[in-house]
């Protein structure tokens, strides 16, 4: 039974690894991947040595950090309120329509909020700014908004998925333990505070180790998609993943995309062992390893 996942699991992480050397050749197909010259690290001087390179590491991690937290406590905010839904049809709409936007393509998410934000025909342009007095906004052109923006539309996408998983985390503890704080006069707060956070903690702990280790790497979609990859916005847009593709479509060097993704992996490698080894040094149940 293990076969098929040991199978995927192989061919989809393993195999591909192969291919990291790429990031220490200059590739040419002439000669093919071994047969490339050996140019150490070179590859890794057009993602440090950029007049770019603060600007997208800065948006990386800031964009990330922020994700991860306020993911989090919506998330966990979203699965208590759904686990006091005690009607079933109720509860499963709700959580279908949480999770829906998780499903949808970041392409059809792009159009979506074009159609908010559109100069000539968005939504806000045309019905809701005028209901307040205010002129119609560019905002492809206009930077200082799309910090926020990215960060609505992230939530509106992401919250779902880590919702579910909260919620089952929560629908596993034990109802002896309300009853007990019911019976003892605790409010809903104190309930939520005193048992539910501390007994899905390990869930929490885990979920944000693993978004910490892909701290450097962005949804792609969201960042070049959304903002229709408009040049007035990409220094509050352009992170690490939409500078390389950038630099690749303009350059065709492919060791310079693998040596990025390498920095990437072992930047997210040395974060998640530097965390778990925070965690374990509080409660090493919660830690990973």
């Amino acid at each position: 039974m293990m076969i098929p996942g040991l199978a995927y699991l192989i061919m989809n992480n393993y195999l591909p690894m192969f291919g990291v050397i790429i990031a220490f050749k200059d590739i040419n197909y002439a000669k093919g991947i071994l047969g490339s010259d050996w140019i150490g690290f070179k590859n890794f001087e057009y993602l440090f040595k950029t007049q770019d390179a603060v600007v997208i590491t800065r948006n990386t991690i800031l964009y990330n950090g922020s994700f991860i937290i306020l993911n989090t406590v919506f998330a966990i905010s979203v699965a208590i309120l759904l686990n006091e839904v005690r009607n079933k049809f109720a509860a499963r709409f709700y959580q279908s329509v949480i999770l829906l936007p998780f499903l949808i393509s970041m392409v059809i998410v792009g159009y979506l909020v074009l159609s908010m934000l559109s100069a000539e025909s968005g939504f806000l342009n045309l019905n809701l700014l005028p209901m307040f007095g205010m002129k119609p906004i560019s905002w492809y052109f206009e930077p200082r908004y799309w910090p926020y923006i990215l960060t609505i539309v992230q939530l509106w996408k992401a919250t779902g998925y880590l919702c579910v998983i909260f919620l089952a985390a929560i629908i596993g503890i034990d109802n002896e333990y309300y009853e007990a704080a019911t019976i003892d006069g605790a409010s809903k707060w104190h309930q939520i505070r005193s048992i539910t956070i501390p007994l899905i903690a390990p869930t929490i702990t885990i979920m944000t180790l693993l978004a910490i280790g892909r701290i450097f790497y962005s949804d792609f979609g969201l960042f070049y998609q959304v903002p229709l990859n408009s040049g007035p916005l990409q220094p509050v847009t352009d992170v690490i993943d939409t500078y390389v593709y950038r630099g690749l479509m303009t350059l065709g060097d492919i060791g310079m995309s693998s040596a990025a993704g390498l920095y990437q992996s072992l930047v997210g490698f040395i974060l998640v062992l530097l965390s778990n080894y925070i965690v374990s040094r509080g409660n090493k149940e919660n830690a990973l390893f």
